[in-house]
């Protein structure tokens, strides 16, 4: 429960620091800039129908993030990383305990039973948060059922039943990263039917011959939507580099529990 708090409470400040920094840059930097670009960009225009000279004006970077979908995104996806950063570290923290040596058995000795609780007293000596990771607790409730029943088949059951289950919650605890994944390409839709709507709604302006209106919400559609898949593509690159770390680490502390404990028993 107070993991849970912890993570909730690690949640809210993320997302809000997320929009603070977030915003803060697109108020001081990318937002003026934006409007100078499109300042200048008006000017060029002038001076071309003045002249009869068309030349290709340049896509700038800022024009293209000014909208409010795309700082949206940008503020998801800072989120989404903090949360996915927070998850790798304790992965990262469960792997390393994985390499330490939890049961002191020398190779060909034998477990019975009886020395069951004595190999269990440094695994509930440990300091939270390992405490509470996943190989101790496996090894303990291995150790329990050992000391308990004397039966191997009973051990391994134990073993692999926990981590099934810490396999589960792993996946279920990301469902909030999976959420915001949805969700960020969603909000770039939002913006492409934002900017059409707009430009169909200048459509009497383009008639009239000024179609720099409609351009300019067009613009608002395709930029919100090209932003927006670029910054899902990496995130969902992440999601599953973090997957795949939490699933190893679930293998991994399954073998340690088969070759450092199982193996060693004696029925």
């Amino acid at each position: 429960m107070n993991f849970q708090k912890s993570e909730f409470f690690y949640q809210i400040v993320a997302l809000v620091l997320s929009f603070l920094v977030v915003h803060t840059i697109y108020v001081g930097l990318v937002r003026p800039n934006a409007e100078a670009v499109l300042e200048s960009e008006r000017q060029l225009i002038a001076e071309q129908q003045a002249t009869g000279n068309t030349k290709p004006i340049k896509r700038s970077a800022w024009v293209v993030l000014k909208d409010y979908e795309q700082e949206s995104c940008f503020i998801l996806a800072l989120w989404v990383m903090s949360i996915m950063g927070l998850k790798a570290q304790r992965v990262l923290a469960q792997r390393k305990l994985i390499s330490q040596s939890l049961v002191s058995i020398e190779e060909g000795r034998r477990v019975l039973p009886e020395d069951a609780r004595k190999l269990s007293r440094p695994l509930e000596a440990l300091p939270e948060p390992e405490n509470g990771f996943l190989l101790p607790r496996a090894l303990r409730s291995a150790l329990n059922r050992y000391g308990a029943s004397a039966s191997i088949q009973d051990v391994s059951n134990v073993v692999r039943d926990i981590c099934d289950t810490e396999a589960d919650r792993l996946d279920s605890e990301l469902s909030m990263v999976r959420y915001i994944t949805w969700a960020i390409p969603s909000i770039g839709f939002i913006g492409t039917v934002r900017g059409i709507g707009e430009a169909l709604g200048n459509a009497h302006e383009a008639v009239a011959g000024n179609i720099a209106a409609v351009t300019a919400s067009l613009g608002v559609a395709f930029n919100s939507t090209f932003v927006a898949l670029l910054i899902s593509i990496l995130i969902m690159f992440l999601t599953y580099q973090l997957t795949l770390m939490q699933e190893r680490m679930v293998l991994e502390a399954q073998d340690y529990c088969d070759n450092n404990l199982i193996r060693h028993l004696q029925s």
